[in-house]
């Protein structure tokens, strides 16, 4: 799996920004079939920072309806990447 497809964009909500602050933990949607190891490989590389430790989970698509269809939108994983002491945040997430 190529690095550009392991991470998918960066996720920038309230409860992600908090998480921010500290300036250490960044939050990503990845690739649903991703590991640990990928992402780490993938954030170390495109953003040239250090990797202390990775969290991830998978979010449920949501059901939702159109009159008397149903339908499902697609699961989805994230990924909680906390940097090492003393890496800096890269600078296109500092200002979002």
């Amino acid at each position: 799996m190529k690095l550009t497809d392991v991470i998918r964009r960066p996720l920038i909500t309230e409860k992600t920004s908090i998480l921010r602050e500290d300036g250490r933990t960044l939050v990503f949607q990845v690739a649903p079939n991703a590991n640990k190891i990928e992402i780490k490989r993938a954030v170390e590389q495109l953003l040239g920072s250090k990797v202390a430790s990775i969290r991830t989970s998978i979010a449920h698509g949501k059901i939702k309806r159109q009159g008397r269809f149903a339908g499902q939108r697609p699961d989805w994983k994230k990924a909680y990447v906390k940097l090492r002491d003393g890496e800096k945040m890269p600078e296109f997430l500092e200002g979002a």
